[in-house]
């Protein structure tokens, strides 16, 4: 069955907060072999410039689980993630994310697009931190295969 394509458009409620802690930090940027000390070292962080721990570039993959689920249990958009390949991830950063930070995400569904029996769903989650500027904006397609 296809995802309707009349949740292109669709902006979901911000999801609750999420408190970026320094040991998420470590532990993401061991999972990703992202080795420079500014990923766990807060000396090392500090002297980079910045006031905390930094996350490595992928990191907001993280805090868009949240904006995801919103979709996966929409009923109107009809995704079944039993059949769900993620196709393209990328970010777009107006900040790096540091320890501390706390960030709440917001998700457009931009695009939903039937190729050859497969649903193509592409969504932007704006991330902000607690001020309400934006951090980043991580965009995501996700590839819903048709019927075998």
């Amino acid at each position: 069955m296809p995802v309707n394509a009349s949740v292109e458009g669709r902006v979901y409620p911000p999801v609750a907060p999420y408190l970026v802690g320094r040991e998420k930090v470590r532990e993401f940027a061991r999972a990703v072999f992202a080795g420079h000390p500014i990923h766990s070292d807060p000396e090392a962080a500090r002297a980079a410039g910045y006031a905390d721990v930094v996350a490595p570039p992928t990191f907001p993959i993280v805090v868009t689980g949240a904006t995801l689920q919103q979709l996966l249990d929409d009923p109107d958009a009809g995704v079944d993630f039993t059949r769900v390949v993620h196709g393209d991830q990328r970010f777009s950063f107006s900040r790096p994310i540091v320890a501390g930070d706390e960030l709440t995400a917001t998700m457009t569904i931009t695009s939903v697009k039937s190729i050859g029996g497969h649903s193509m769903v592409t969504s932007e989650s704006a991330i902000a931190d607690a001020t309400g500027a934006h951090v980043v904006t991580a965009t995501s397609t996700l590839v819903v295969r048709g019927d075998d």
